[in-house]
């Protein structure tokens, strides 16, 4: 008989009974390998950033495929389900909420689910978890595998949400600053939404994908009524998909509509120096030409030549002006 291993005390973020009369009671690190080799169906979350975890589980779920191993222990995931037997392997992306690290960058969270036992794993905290482990301890938890997979994904999909509405809201304010008044300080806004709106779909596309599939071909323990609430939140990360695609189009007509109002004021400007520009070019010629050093220039041993030139040169001007305006220039 294997020797099971006991888990330091820091690997184990979480670990609940779930069913049976003691269900709802937290598993000390000890207790956790047998809990999961018995007919009581256990759940032990662990720090996947631990160095002792894949050892962990080696030792301790040896009994399971080394498919299912390998899946739990991999450094770079992608989210999937995979049905093996009679279990899942379940991969999911999850907002990132911790302190000054980017949402968008979201976390993952590895599962192995069968009807006996529910091993999950995650680099950093998953506030999902944290749900889940909240509601068992007050009582109201999920009783069995299919119910706490429901809750996970609705977990999971009620942050995205939250999150994507907030990129929403900051859209509508931004192009609402873009029509009132568009400047170039606007253009880091819209790129960075662009760019959060990318990252997300990303992830989200192949979640939405994976729950697809969960809906076509699913262990026995999924009941309908456990599958149309995951039907739910595949419709809730369906609309998040679908309107991460309208907001890149969108933000394309913002920064089309910013770009045309940048090059409008371009524009007006480089018209004010050229009209500036038509004014001058002739007094310059004429205060060039009047200025010279040499003999016989007109005027210039009469004293009230120079305000003769002056108005001359106010003449000129107003000259300009009225063949300007004639032509619509002005």
């Amino acid at each position: 008989m294997q020797q099971l291993v006991t888990a330091p005390e820091d690997l184990i973020e979480a670990g609940f009974i779930l069913s049976g009369a003691s269900a709802g009671t937290r598993l000390a690190p000890g207790a956790a390998p047998e809990v999961l080799r018995s007919e009581t169906l256990g759940w032990v979350h662990l720090r996947a950033a631990h160095p002792d975890a894949p050892g962990w589980i080696v030792d301790n779920l040896s009994y399971l495929d080394p498919t299912i191993i390998d899946a739990l222990v991999a450094e770079e995931t992608r989210p999937r389900i995979t049905r093996i037997g009679d279990g899942l392997i379940v991969i999911l992306r999850g907002i990132n909420t911790m302190d000054g690290a980017d949402p968008e960058d979201m976390v993952s969270i590895r599962l192995w689910i069968d009807q006996k036992r529910i091993v999950s794993l995650s680099r950093r905290k998953v506030r999902a978890v944290a749900d889940i482990a909240r509601a068992l301890e007050l009582g109201n938890g999920p009783e069995d595998c299919a119910a706490f997979l429901a809750m996970l994904v609705e977990r999971l999909t009620f942050r995205i949400e939250a999150f994507w509405s907030g990129i929403e809201d900051e859209a509508d304010q931004l192009e609402e600053d873009v029509l009132e008044e568009g400047h170039d300080a606007l253009r880091q806004q819209l790129v960075e939404l662009r760019r959060r709106a990318i990252i997300l779909r990303r992830y989200l596309l192949p979640q939405r994908d994976a729950l697809r599939m969960l809906q076509g071909g699913h262990p026995d323990w999924l009941e309908q009524d456990d599958l149309r609430q995951l039907e739910e939140e595949l419709d809730a990360l369906e609309r998040v998909v679908e309107d991460a695609d309208a907001m890149r189009e969108r933000m394309a007509l913002v920064r089309d509509e910013l770009a045309g109002q940048l090059s409008d004021r371009l524009n007006r400007n480089m018209y004010m120096l050229s009209v500036l520009s038509a004014l001058f070019l002739p007094l310059g010629f004429l205060t060039g030409l009047f200025g010279i050093n040499v003999a016989g220039m007109p005027g210039a041993s009469e004293p009230v030549a120079f305000w003769l030139f002056c108005g001359g040169l106010l003449v000129v001007v107003g000259l300009q002006l009225m063949i300007l305006r004639r032509l619509r220039w002005i």
